[in-house]
C-alpha cells in the first residue's frame, strides 16, 4: 500500500496486468454479482436527469424497473446504487448482437445525446474505490470472470492503472494520476533490480 494525497492505494494497482476482453467475458461484470452500480450523490441527480434521453436505449423490462424503482436506490446500509433487474442485470445493461452486455448510458454518451459517460465506478472497473471519513482506499478487484482479462493484460503488458487511467482521472484528476505515474516507475525500477 502507498499513499497519494488523502488515498491509500494498493499495490496490486500497479503490479496486476488488465485489459477488458469483452468478447471473452460478455460484459459479465454488469449482469453478476449481487449489487447494482455504487453511485455518489451527484451521480444519482445526474441519473434522473438524463433519464428521459437514455431512456430510448432502454430495454422494455428495464423501463418498467426504473419505473418501479426509480434510476437509483439506495441499500439498507445508505448507500446508493443503480438498481438491479430482477437482481441480476444492472437496470442499463443492453445487449448487441453478440448479446455481450453493454451499457445503455454509455451508448447514449457514444451517440453524443449526454455528456455524462457512466457512473465512475463501472469506469474504474476493475478498481474500486472505498470511502472512509479520512482517506479513500483504492483496491483492485480481482474476480474470476475477468480472468481474460488479465490474460490479455499480461499478453500485452498493461497494467491496471494504465487500462484505467481515464477513469482515475476523472476521479482523482490529472494531478494524482501523475503521482501514481511517478510511483509506479518508481515501483518498477526497484522490482527490476
Amino acid at each position: 500500500m502507498f499513499q497519494i494525497g488523502k488515498t491509500i492505494v494498493s499495490e496490486d494497482i500497479i503490479e496486476k496486468d488488465f485489459l477488458c476482453n469483452l468478447s471473452a467475458c460478455k460484459g459479465a461484470c454488469c449482469v453478476d454479482g449481487d449489487a447494482g452500480a455504487p453511485l455518489d450523490a451527484n451521480e444519482a441527480t445526474i441519473l434522473e436527469t438524463i433519464y428521459p434521453i437514455v431512456k430510448p436505449y432502454l430495454r422494455k423490462e428495464s423501463v418498467d424497473a426504473i419505473e418501479a424503482q426509480g434510476t437509483h436506490i439506495v441499500t439498507t446500509d445508505g448507500e446508493l446504487e443503480t438498481p438491479l433487474l430482477d437482481g441480476a442485470d444492472c437496470v442499463y445493461v443492453i445487449y448487441d448482437d453478440k448479446n455481450t452486455a453493454l451499457c445503455a448510458i454509455e451508448e447514449a454518451y457514444n451517440q453524443g445525446e449526454v455528456d455524462w459517460k457512466k457512473p465512475v465506478s463501472c469506469h474504474l472497473y476493475p478498481v474500486r474505490v472505498k470511502q472512509y471519513s479520512e482517506f479513500s482506499a483504492v483496491n483492485y478487484d480481482n474476480w474470476e470472470i475477468c480472468d481474460a482479462a488479465c490474460e490479455l493484460g499480461k499478453e500485452l503488458q498493461v497494467p491496471v492503472y494504465k487500462f484505467v487511467k481515464e477513469a482515475l482521472i476523472r476521479k482523482f484528476g490529472a494531478d494524482w494520476y501523475a503521482e501514481l505515474e511517478q510511483v509506479a516507475a518508481k515501483h518498477k525500477l526497484k522490482h527490476t533490480k
